[in-house]
């Protein structure tokens, strides 16, 4: 799902969600927000398309009228790249790895 940017406030505050569902053995849905400028990151995605997504974990302190402290946490998203369906990052092409040396097993560095 990818929802419309709302605003908010006086200041023009903006987010926008996207639930991305995992490709593991029990899919998960989770929301993620993208706030301000990182809501147009989303303009060109389209809903069933594979991404992957950088996220940072937030978290605050709420104390109520009463004195009781609640603590909330969100998800903000601040990159999405094409993704492909096998979840796994790509595997670069064999010819860009430098062949493996000789190894001398008569000799013993560790330092213990």
């Amino acid at each position: 799902m990818i929802g419309d940017t709302q605003t908010f406030g006086n200041n023009g505050f903006r987010k926008r969600e996207l639930v991305v569902t995992t490709t593991e053995q029990y899919p998960q849905h989770i929301m993620i927000e993208f706030v301000q400028d990182k809501c147009d990151l989303l303009n060109d995605k389209v809903v069933g398309q594979d991404v992957k997504v950088s996220i940072n974990l937030r978290g605050r302190e709420w104390v109520n009228p009463q004195g009781v402290t609640k603590y909330f946490n969100s998800i903000q998203g601040w990159r999405v790249e094409a993704g492909d369906a096998s979840g796994m990052p790509p595997v670069p092409p064999a010819d860009q790895f430098e062949p493996a040396g000789d190894f001398d097993d008569d000799e013993d560095d560790l330092p213990f």
